[in-house]
């Protein structure tokens, strides 16, 4: 697993290995991560990288966060309650040396508490089929982690059920992983 663009292109991450304690993590591949990032720096959805406050839950390894720190944004927030992640993300975080821009919170992503900031890109990629998103989406949106404007991409199985306040934009499948983009509405 690397940084697939940006200033850190090409940097290797500490990703999950056969046997590790962490496999039970699934990390973006690289090739997902690319086309992802192809997509928001592609204009559609106008610039949301450049500049942008990151929130990433479920951060597993942090690589969608750091992917993004890599691209021009600006901060970024990795939740992710696991002890695995912790280990992983502290360690990728490290590896980037974006320690002064980039927070890990050992929190459940589905109760993450108040926010000190809002985020204006969301990362959102729980573990698929077990409807975690989408009590995650609805405890950041209740806890002000989420901007009004924001653009949320959400990584599952399948198409989620996006809550009330939050306009679908567009789907994108790769394999087996579907990326929803969508923007929480003003």
């Amino acid at each position: 697993m690397r940084i697939v663009g940006g200033v850190w292109r090409g940097r290797a991450l500490a990703g999950v290995g056969r046997g590790d304690p962490a496999a039970h993590l699934r990390p973006t591949s690289d090739r997902v991560r690319e086309a992802l990032f192809n997509v928001l720096e592609g204009g559609r959805f106008g610039a949301p990288v450049a500049g942008a406050a990151v929130l990433d839950l479920f951060a597993g390894t942090g690589a969608l966060a750091l992917e993004a720190l890599s691209r021009g944004a600006a901060t970024a927030v990795l939740i992710d309650k696991g002890a695995a992640a912790a280990r992983l993300a502290a360690d990728n975080i490290a590896r980037c040396g974006a320690e002064d821009r980039a927070t890990f919170l050992r929190r459940d992503a589905t109760r993450p508490g108040q926010a000190e900031a809002a985020a204006s890109l969301v990362f959102l990629d729980p573990p698929y089929g077990k409807r975690l998103g989408e009590r995650a989406m609805a405890a950041a949106l209740a806890g002000g982690w989420i901007a009004p404007g924001a653009l949320i991409v959400w990584e599952e199985a399948g198409e989620p059920r996006l809550p009330e306040g939050v306009a679908p934009l567009e789907t994108r499948r790769y394999g087996g992983t579907a990326l929803t983009f969508a923007r929480r509405e003003v």
